[in-house]
């Protein structure tokens, strides 16, 4: 699997050759509006609900001794909390409503690669791809969202939490390269083929997932620059394990 992972994160060094050669910068408008607008949101509902959840939080601790230290612990940890339930909403609603943007993107970016000819053409209207989109993030949500919980609660336990913030990191990182590498297989498989790829190719989805939240550490930019990195990155990977296989 870690062969696979480097194999993710490389395709990111051909990332912004691919897009400046192919022209592909305009087909991110739109999804860059969607990024940055969810973006704001997310991080203002951080910013307005952390104390309320910290609250929430501070009155597990029920004696007096501590409890300022207690309170002040738990307004980190409820900040912690929605940061990463946000990011996690964040990824899985942009990649949903991406959808129908990326997959030309994908196809010109398969069709540079492989030749025109060996590329399997999409054939889905725009409603279609945006449904597929949205089926393959909700259910990624939903399953991302029941194994961050117990990661989340983890946090509590000294010694345990450090392990569960790499956990989380790589779990993160696992649904949304899940996510980009879907826009390339919408063209070879069907939904469910389509899951058991990506599951039989783990390495490569935290790879590229790796490198999707690494971008969006960098301040504003990153929003900006997360998708045609990413999506571009994803595409190169994926064709070449398609290619292998």
């Amino acid at each position: 699997m870690f062969s696979n992972i480097v194999k993710g994160l490389h395709a990111y060094t051909r990332a912004l050759t691919l897009l400046s050669q192919l022209k592909l910068w305009k087909y991110f408008v739109i999804p860059i509006m969607i990024s940055l607008v969810i973006a704001v949101f997310i991080v203002l509902a951080a910013y307005g609900w952390s104390d309320n959840v910290g609250a929430v939080i501070g009155k597990i601790w029920i004696w007096e001794w501590g409890k300022e230290t207690f309170a002040t612990i738990g307004t980190f940890i409820g900040g912690l909390i929605i940061m990463v339930l946000g990011l996690i909403f964040y990824k899985h609603i942009i990649m949903a409503l991406s959808a129908p943007f990326m997959s030309p993107v994908s196809e010109k970016i398969e069709a540079h690669i492989m030749g025109a000819s060996r590329v399997k053409k999409s054939t889905a209207s725009f409603q279609v791809l945006l449904w597929r989109g949205i089926r393959i993030n909700t259910r990624n949500l939903i399953k991302e969202l029941l194994l961050t919980v117990p990661l989340l609660l983890m946090k509590f336990i000294p010694g345990i939490n450090i392990f569960s913030a790499a956990l989380l990191f790589l779990l993160q990182a696992y649904y949304a390269g899940f996510g980009n590498m879907d826009y390339t297989l919408e063209r070879h498989f069907m939904y469910k083929d389509s899951v058991r790829f990506v599951q039989r190719n783990r390495g490569i989805a935290i790879g590229n997932g790796i490198g999707f939240l690494l971008i969006l550490l960098i301040p504003v930019l990153g929003v900006i620059l997360v998708l045609p990195l990413s999506v571009t990155a994803s595409t190169v990977s994926t064709v070449s394990a398609l290619d292998n296989k």
